[in-house]
């Protein structure tokens, strides 16, 4: 028989376990496991899984919000062969019926209070009671001994965040993550001895793969939160219960505002991870400035590579601000033309990836996989430029890229004019119709105390170039996201596009 190579996503949990068993592995609020004990209840959900009636291969559906049950629900999915959806808890309606529908998840692990909004004929499992604590499925069930999944299996379908179409389930092996976590291991310096904290949900692929899987891999302590509070972030930094914290450009500009960001202790930070969408030069420059002995990394890639593709180490930001930073371990990239021919360092082009960490393509959809790899590589819709050190700089997605009059604007450059404005708490540029311009390029502006639209188009107008300028300056209370940050122009272009 041919022996097991132990290549899976549980496989991580379970040689931690056996390394440094009484190490506490997970912290959430009143609980606290060892690495020993979250093991075993793996085993036993996975075990309390399979005794529902499904089968290795089957799609099981998670619905819920951060918790310790969320976490022991993948596992188990993972050791029992199960195929996990994650699903955003904010979800509901027909967008929720979608995902649950075209992955064909016929239970749901989800929590008390969303089971409700599940599609009828939908089967609702929960892993915890209305108090948050766990049920008694884990400890009526023995631990499972079942066969390992084998690490080309299908362990996960990441559905794309859909800024731009429906989503799409990128089907994720067990061997492409665990490559994906030795990748974030080495790029992001992730050790044993670091005490993070995950504040971001846990369905999104950059908290679990990027950072919390990887940490468990090394028998890290981690501590998991419902969502990122300042208050609760802060004071845990201040206890010196936390050193490393990931969060998207989103949650560091609104910690950067607090009004008690300039007085809290927070030197015990020593880690500090961004990406998921663009960080703004002049918001990453203030919080270096605040926080001067903070490690900075930018983490960049998305859900169909694990999603960890680039990085920009600490000591690599000193004039590469604007840089995503250098392939990861396991990626190899490259910056195409429309044709996916090669360009020069320097040009802008669309990158695109191979690696053993990306998806095996879409789940039921093969004319998008067909579209998405082309000529033995990933098209990741990124538009980008390579420097000959091999750096990274993102400009744009492919899709949001301006025609204004024939010339083409990437609307960060815009969007970082914009920032250095102090009237600007947060700011996305799009292209809207225009009959002299094709696309007259328009900034939409949080502001931050009173700023006129004049005053934001004459400081646009010092800073770039005439063509690049805004020609309006839209004002909103907020900006429509999705639950990792980035921002939806998308609405923004149907909202303003029919004004």
């Amino acid at each position: 028989m041919k022996p097991e190579h132990g290549s899976t996503v549980d496989g991580v949990l379970r040689r931690s376990a056996r390394r440094v068993p009484a190490r506490v592995a997970v912290e959430y609020r009143d609980r606290t496991w060892t690495y020993e004990e979250f093991d075993d209840a793996v085993s036993r959900a996975a075990s309390a899984l399979l005794g529902l009636g499904l089968a290795p291969g089957d799609r099981v559906g998670a619905y819920g919000h951060n918790s310790d049950a969320y976490l022991i629900g993948f596992l188990a999915c993972a050791r029992a062969g199960l195929v996990h959806v994650p699903v955003n808890q904010n979800l509901t309606g027909d967008d929720l019926a979608y995902i649950v529908g075209q992955s064909g998840s016929e239970v749901v692990l989800a929590d008390p209070g969303l089971a409700d909004r599940l599609p009828a004929g939908v089967r609702a499992v929960p892993l915890r009671d209305a108090e948050g604590s766990l049920l008694d499925l884990l400890a009526a069930a023995e631990p499972y001994d079942g066969p390992e999944p084998r690490g080309e299996d299908l362990v996960q379908l990441l559905y794309t965040s859909g800024t731009t179409a429906l989503p799409k389930g990128a089907m994720m092996t067990h061997r492409a993550l665990v490559h994906e976590y030795l990748s974030a291991i080495t790029a992001l310096d992730l050790s044993a001895g670091d005490r993070p904290v995950h504040a971001l949900p846990l369905y999104h692929s950059a908290q679990m793969h990027v950072f919390l899987l990887p940490y468990l891999a090394v028998g890290a302590t981690n501590v998991v939160l419902d969502k990122p509070d300042g208050d609760e972030l802060f004071d845990l930094v201040e206890a010196g219960r936390v050193d490393s914290l990931f969060a998207p450009p989103t949650v560091w500009i609104a910690l950067a505002g607090r009004p008690d960001f300039a007085e809290r202790d927070l030197g015990g930070l020593r880690k500090a991870y961004y990406g998921a969408s663009i960080m703004p030069v002049p918001v990453l420059e203030r919080l270096r400035e605040r926080l001067p002995g903070l490690a900075f990394y930018n983490c960049f890639g998305q859900s169909e590579i694990g999603p960890l593709a680039t990085v920009l180490a600490p000591d690599e930001h000193k004039g590469r601000m604007d840089s995503c930073g250098r392939t990861v371990l396991f990626v190899d990239a490259r910056v195409v033309d429309e044709d996916g021919r090669p360009v020069p360092d320097g040009t802008q082009g669309e990158i695109v990836y191979r690696s053993p960490q990306l998806c095996e393509g879409y789940w039921d959809k093969p004319e998008e996989t067909q579209e998405a790899f082309r000529d033995g590589w990933f098209h990741s819709g990124d538009l980008a430029v390579r420097d000959a050190d091999g750096y990274f700089t993102v400009v744009d997605r492919v899709k949001d890229v301006i025609n204004s009059g024939g010339v083409l604007v990437a609307s960060r450059q815009v969007e970082d004019a914009l920032y250095t404005h102090e009237g600007v708490a947060e700011a996305a540029v799009i292209g809207l119709p225009d009959e002299r311009w094709i696309e007259a390029v328009t900034a939409v502006v949080v502001p931050r105390g009173e700023v006129t639209e004049a005053e934001l188009l004459a400081h646009a107008k010092e800073k770039l170039a005439h063509f690049k300028a805004p020609k309006r300056i839209l004002f909103v209370d907020e900006l429509p996201r999705n639950a990792s940050g980035k921002i939806l122009k998308r609405e923004l272009r149907d909202r303003f596009g029919e004004a």
